[in-house]
């Protein structure tokens, strides 16, 4: 395999093992496992019409029901800084570590501030509950959503129809 040569920018220190690069170039910023569990729950309740990572929105929300301005983000647990389940920092370079994900948490406290303020509902949904609670967490957008977590299968496509057979057609019945 040929080595990989990165542009460094000067954001991160330069890994001091070649795995560790290696890992790191592996890590998506967008179409995460928990963006993709929650969305996966999303369209089983029958709740459509959202957009992603959309970019007319502020602080681009990974979910996003521009109609109703309501804005999901749905926060990995290390890059976050989950005050829930406390993840571990790196012992290697943990002063730039504390540093990156403090200034995460500030960066979310501010999109979620000036959201509020252009008068859209933030849902925050965290990568630990997520795994724990799904059903919870989907109840809370669709709540934001302004609909009843009991009647969600009025939204979207109408709740279970029952196929036709193959080959006999429908005859209505005279009265």
């Amino acid at each position: 395999m040929a080595k990989r040569t990165y542009l460094r920018d000067g954001r991160a220190p330069v890994p001091t093992d070649e795995r560790t690069s290696a890992h790191m170039s592996r890590i998506r910023a967008s179409n995460t496992a928990p963006e993709r569990a929650m969305r996966a729950l999303l369209s089983a309740a029958g709740i459509r019409g959202y957009r992603l990572n959309h970019a007319r929105t502020p602080g681009r929300p990974d979910i996003t029901f521009v109609a109703r301005k309501v804005a999901v983000f749905v926060h990995g647990c290390f890059w976050h800084g989950c005050a829930l389940c406390t993840p571990r920092t790196p012992k290697s370079n943990s002063a730039w570590w504390k540093k990156k994900i403090g200034a995460n948490q500030e960066r979310d406290r501010r999109k979620s501030a000036l959201l509020h303020k252009l008068g859209w509902r933030v849902v925050t949904v965290r990568e630990c509950r997520l795994r724990i609670a799904p059903e919870a967490q989907r109840d809370r957008v669709i709540r934001a959503l302004g609909l009843v977590p009991s009647a969600r299968r009025a939204v979207g496509r109408t709740a279970a129809r029952t196929p036709r057979r193959s080959g006999t057609a429908r005859t209505r019945r005279r009265r």
